[in-house]
């Protein structure tokens, strides 16, 4: 019986030391994810537009991005259709995100 529950709590003791280990990026911002990921995205006729010195002009569809941690099934369904970004100036940001999960 000591014998029986010995087993039982090194068993306890132990299960961390033998769990799953999670997939981690070398990017500190990386992306995670467990489970099924799914994304459909579609863009037409899409502009995206930067004048001057550090800016930023961007159409994005259908993204996941750094710093982001999902955990189960995601679908992402994204469509864009005749969208325009533009940044004049010097430190603007424009950005067209559908369907978009994350940061920068």
């Amino acid at each position: 019986m000591r014998l029986i529950t010995l087993f039982i709590a090194s068993a306890i003791i132990a299960a961390p030391a033998f769990a799953q280990q999670t997939q981690r990026s070398s990017n500190p911002q990386g992306v995670q994810i467990q489970g099924n990921t799914e994304i459909k995205a579609d863009q037409k006729n899409v502009t995206a537009v930067a004048v001057g010195e550090g800016n930023t002009a961007k159409n994005t569809a259908g993204a996941i991005k750094g710093g982001t941690q999902i955990q189960g099934n995601t679908k992402i369904k994204a469509s864009q259709k005749n969208a325009t970004a533009v940044a004049v100036g010097k430190g603007n940001e424009a950005s067209n995100e559908a369907g978009v999960i994350g940061g920068k």
